[in-house]
């Protein structure tokens, strides 16, 4: 590739791009976003390649380092504004089940939004990008241990999110010097 080969380049794209497009959609929430990040990262790479220094870095971190500056640099330009996906699960569910998927998603959208951006990067990387622990820490310039930390607390963010409340637990009225026993 730093020849100029887009043979090369055209391997590069098929062995990364759905990973690093994954990656980049569940940060930014937007596939169409995620696909120009994707479309910068490899350019930025096409151009970049005949500097290229062998034993720095691998290719891999150096691309999901791009990818999560790229989303960084669009997350902050844009204003705070939730936009959910209403896309249907399936042409053939029915409709009941399809605004469960929908009730659903929109949720799992929701709450991973509300994660703070080092959290949903780690969860970006190690379950959309399917990147090994190593691989997702070096791209985030953290330790391994702190990813796994950072893991963690996603899961348990989400977990306490998504976690259904049951309809005969009404929250309790606060304790106050009145109805105190």
């Amino acid at each position: 590739m730093a020849e100029g080969d887009q043979g090369a380049c055209r391997r590069l794209v098929d062995r990364h791009l759905n990973r690093l497009h994954a990656a980049a959609s569940r940060m930014l929430d937007d596939r169409e976003e995620a696909e120009d990040v994707c479309q910068e990262v490899f350019l930025r790479l096409w151009k970049q390649a005949p500097k290229w220094q062998s034993g720095k870095a691998l290719l891999a971190t150096w691309l999901y380092r791009v990818m999560l500056n790229a989303c960084h640099d669009r997350l902050r330009k844009r204003r705070p504004m939730v936009e959910l996906d209403f896309e249907m699960a399936s042409d053939t569910a029915g409709p009941e089940r399809v605004q469960l998927w929908t009730q659903r998603e929109q949720l799992l959208q929701q709450a991973l939004a509300e994660l703070p951006p080092r959290q949903r990067q780690a969860l970006a990387l190690c379950h959309d990008a399917q990147l090994s622990q190593s691989d997702a820490a070096a791209a985030m310039e953290i330790s391994e241990s702190a990813l796994e930390s950072l893991l963690a607390r996603a899961r348990r963010g989400l977990q306490a999110k998504l976690r259904p409340v049951p309809p005969d637990s009404a929250p309790a009225a606060p304790l106050t010097h009145e109805n105190a026993p």
